[in-house]
């Protein structure tokens, strides 16, 4: 329940500070006091967007800051699931600085509007009369009905099976989309795939080492004949190098033993001639290789020039890239094969989510339509007592064959005020006071069932007076002894009733007009109900009048 409330810097007012108790509390005031502004300040709480237009004084932050107890309303998951620390008394804070930015809290710590919204949700139904527009929107029909059938896993489950359900099918959707787009392409990527698979691609540098031989090939003769005489003059000449490099070694070798310098020179030339002698080696190894081979030119330049139109025509700068492309459009052919498969996947999937859609569907619908009579009935009965005997109220209900994300039924409330009168749309046939009367019917019915620690009523008594303001204040005390209900109104029926009473005025200070409110004592209560039965004209008559009332109440005789 909702424990304390403060406010500052909110429209009209300036700093507030109330507490409430469980029960029934009472707000009433004059006409434009700010009765309602308190509701727009907690609303800020409960998740609702805001501006710099909420603020008192422009240049300092607005904070709103309420503090509930929920031990009682089982809500530890919820707290695990946002990472938030539970406590008993939770605090709940809204802030709004002078641009307009918006900073949530729930026990000081940070949090999205959505989160605020998902817990305050849980802890507060307001309703205004604004709210009672509600009753055609088809939404707040199911929202009722599901209310009171008690039936949220079932309700949850089918959503989240609905919208996966939905999911896969605009998966497969997308597949079969794709699927004709790649068809379409099948024949090209072969294609591609083919010319490059004839090309024998394997090397990644394969270019690059057609270029190197065949400047070898184009240039055979020089290079044989340039080795040729290279070779003569190490090895094939009369007075070849390696002779004479043996000649000077032979001179050399046999003066070793008199210095060691003579040996070092020695093993020099020993060196050199072993060298010399493997490079005379090689020579002669080259001069076999090197060959002029016009086959072998003709087939490396037409290979090349290929490699060169295949690289142009795909954009790439490299055999081992034309390799890359190829496997590509290798892939891509597989997949296009593949998607057969897959698709054959996902229509199973798709049966089987709608297989279970529709058996959740059928069971939400036969719980809801099994709650129908009872429905009908207990909001007719409350009719009666707010002063209607002649009232019916009836849910229209028609099974569909197509699902959506409420199930499989297609509902209508139905209303008739009068004996004789078919029951027909609410819009069409009731009244402003009706439909308040209705709503409260529908308020007192789901409260039963939907254990929500406060709902506040935001002055839907209007268009009610006489003896069936008395039995709506009946119906709000009943809803008070499970429920916290504090209640904004302007009929002293109603007011008595309360545990609390709390009056909301207006005063100017420093030439600026101020919300204030003030909790009032047993005497103050009296003539608050009293000027709300006679005007501000106080008599003997409606202060004992008033006393009746709220002394009737507080015998609890009625």
């Amino acid at each position: 329940m909702l424990k304390r409330l403060e406010i500052e810097n909110y429209a009209l007012i300036e700093k507030l500070d109330i507490c409430f108790d469980d029960g029934l509390s009472i707000i009433t005031g004059e006409t434009g006091a700010g009765k309602s502004i308190l509701v727009g300040a907690l609303s800020l709480i409960l998740g609702q967007r805001a501006d710099t237009k909420v603020l008192f004084d422009k240049n300092r932050k607005c904070i709103v800051e309420g503090t509930f107890y929920i031990k009682d309303y089982d809500l530890h998951l919820l707290f695990e699931q946002h990472e938030l620390d539970y406590d008993d008394n939770t605090i709940l804070r809204r802030e709004i600085n002078q641009h307009g930015k918006s900073r949530a809290f729930i026990n000081d710590t940070p949090v999205t509007l959505n989160v605020l919204k998902d817990l305050s949700e849980k802890l507060v139904d307001i309703h205004s009369q604004h709210e009672s527009l509600l009753l055609n929107k088809t939404f707040f029909q199911f929202e009722v009905i599901d209310s009171f059938a008690g039936h949220c896993n079932l309700l949850e489950k089918y959503k989240n099976e609905y919208f996966n359900y939905k999911a896969v099918e605009k998966r497969l959707a997308h597949l079969i989309e794709d699927e004709k787009e790649a068809r379409a392409n099948l024949d090209y990527y072969k294609f591609q795939y083919e010319e490059l698979e004839k090309a024998r691609l394997e090397e990644p540098n394969e270019f690059e080492k057609i270029e190197s031989e065949l400047e070898i090939l184009n240039n055979a003769s020089e290079i044989k004949q340039n080795f040729q005489n290279a070779y003569y003059r190490l090895s094939d000449s009369e007075t070849n190098i390696l002779g004479e490099i043996s000649n000077l070694e032979s001179l050399i070798q046999p003066l070793e033993k008199f210095d060691k310098r003579y040996k070092v020179l020695s093993q020099r030339l020993q060196s050199v001639y072993v060298e010399l002698k493997d490079i005379s080696d090689e020579m002669l190894q080259v001069l076999d290789d090197v060959v002029f081979d016009a086959e072998r030119i003709s087939f490396l330049t037409e290979r090349l020039d290929m490699l060169n139109k295949l690289m142009m025509k795909h954009n790439v700068a490299s055999a081992g890239e034309l390799i890359a492309v190829k496997e590509d459009y290798r892939k891509k052919t597989k997949e296009i094969e593949f998607l057969d498969d897959e698709s054959e996947s996902l229509k199973k999937e798709v049966d089987r989510c709608k297989e279970e859609v529709y058996g959740l569907g059928e069971r939400l619908s036969a719980s809801r339509t099994d709650k129908f009579p009872v429905i009908e009935k207990r909001i007719t009965e409350l009719l009666k007592s707010l002063g209607m005997p002649d009232a019916r109220f009836g849910i229209e209900h028609n099974k569909t064959d197509i699902v959506n994300q409420m199930g499989m039924d297609s509902i209508r409330f139905k209303f008739s005020a009068n004996l004789g009168s078919e029951m027909q749309d609410i819009s069409k046939v009731a009244s402003g006071g009706e439909i308040s009367r209705l709503m409260l019917s529908i308020k007192s019915l789901i409260t039963e069932n939907k254990l929500l620690p406060t709902i506040i009523f935001d002055e839907i008594d209007t268009g009610v007076s006489g003896e069936i303001a008395s039995k709506t204040a009946a119906i709000f005390s009943d809803m008070s002894g499970n429920m916290q209900v504090i209640c904004i109104t302007h009929l002293p029926q109603i007011a008595s009733k309360g545990k609390n009473h709390f009056y909301v005025y207006k005063e100017v200070e420093n030439e600026q007009t101020k919300t204030r409110l003030k909790k009032l004592d047993d005497k103050e209560r009296v003539e608050e109900v009293a000027k709300m039965l006679g005007g501000e004209a106080l008599t003997d008559s409606t202060r004992k009048t008033a006393k009746e009332l709220i002394n009737f109440d507080k015998t609890g005789d009625n």
